[in-house]
């Protein structure tokens, strides 16, 4: 057995406010930074942004698709836009503009994503988007970044600035624990591994990175050595890590806050299919609208939360 699992916890804070700190700092760093809202300033936490540089921060109102071509025409100008509005509307209001303006013209444009998955809470289904990463996935030439607690978010914020070509970051709206230290290191398509096991690799990203752990953990103590490891970049995927964790472990669980079609589990799956096809266990929603409901309860009853990760573990390693 490995060592008792012992991950410090920092405090509590949304991912959100992480991006909010993140865009402040890199446009201190960075002149060419502008940043877009479609009003949802408060809710994106650019506030601090909007206050330090008015000249370079612009609120475009409830047109999101106005927002994304007007940050794909910056770029040409050699800005790098930062644009803020819920998942739902920087994804599927936007697809064509998206797809159009930004990822097949190769623009610099960094699309941020606020109040993503069923945590959203009791907004409910039409804002609670969990088709986003597929969506943002199958698109040529764009990148998709998933980080798990607030300093990670404000980490990857920072970091995509430097990454030639455009961006999804997508990140919520609740309060979760904060476990990536804040001077780590943010490697855009680099794997984290958070604990090591021998058992079972347990591969997961954004607000189920934490849930995972607590998996690992319980199932510690019931003589289960899991692995797990925050993948925070869907696109491009850390093959590498995947490869070597199912080298070891022999099964794998992949855990998201999303749709279980086209997500983090499909594309693990594909390296596996191609390289190493050990079994794996999906926990993710199993196709379905969300509702409106406390954060919390809605993992529970969508099959998303600590629970339902340690369950797949057991089924998986039975499957070896």
């Amino acid at each position: 057995m490995t060592d008792k699992i012992d991950i410090e916890v920092l405090g509590k804070k949304d991912t959100r406010s992480g991006f909010g700190e993140g865009l402040l700092e890199i446009g201190k760093l960075n002149n060419d930074v502008v940043a877009l809202c479609a009003d949802l300033t408060g809710s994106l936490k650019m506030n601090g942004f909007e206050n330090e540089f008015p000249e370079r921060f612009f609120q475009v109102g409830i047109a999101e698709a106005n927002m994304m071509g007007m940050a794909a025409g910056m770029t040409i100008g050699g800005k790098i836009p930062y644009t803020g509005t819920f998942a739902n509307f920087s994804t599927s209001r936007v697809y064509d503009q998206i797809r159009q303006s930004i990822a097949y013209s190769q623009k610099n444009v960094k699309i941020c994503a606020s109040h993503a998955g069923l945590t959203l809470g009791e907004d409910g289904a039409t804002h609670q988007v969990l088709e986003d990463i597929g969506m943002m996935k199958m698109l040529p030439n764009m990148t998709v970044v998933v980080p798990c607690d607030f300093n990670q978010t404000k980490q990857a914020t920072i970091a995509i600035a430097d990454h030639a070509g455009p961006v999804y970051l997508r990140f919520g709206r609740p309060s979760v624990p904060i476990f990536v230290k804040p001077d780590a290191e943010f490697k855009v398509g680099v794997a984290d591994k958070i604990i090591e096991g021998t058992d079972v690799s347990i591969i997961a990203c954004g607000h189920l990175v934490w849930k995972s752990i607590e998996a690992a953990k319980e199932l510690q103590s019931k003589g289960i050595s899991a692995e797990v490891i925050n993948m925070h970049t869907i696109k491009p995927l850390d093959a590498k890590a995947v490869l070597e964790s199912v080298a070891k472990t022999g099964c794998v669980v992949t855990a998201e806050e999303h749709m279980m079609n086209g997500g983090l589990g499909d594309s693990v799956a594909q390296v596996l299919a191609r390289n190493n096809a050990v079994p794996q266990e999906y926990v993710a929603v199993d196709d379905s609208f969300g509702e409106s409901g406390k954060p919390e309860d809605l993992l529970t009853k969508y099959n998303i939360d600590t629970p339902n990760i340690i369950e797949a573990a057991i089924k998986v390693i039975a499957r070896k």
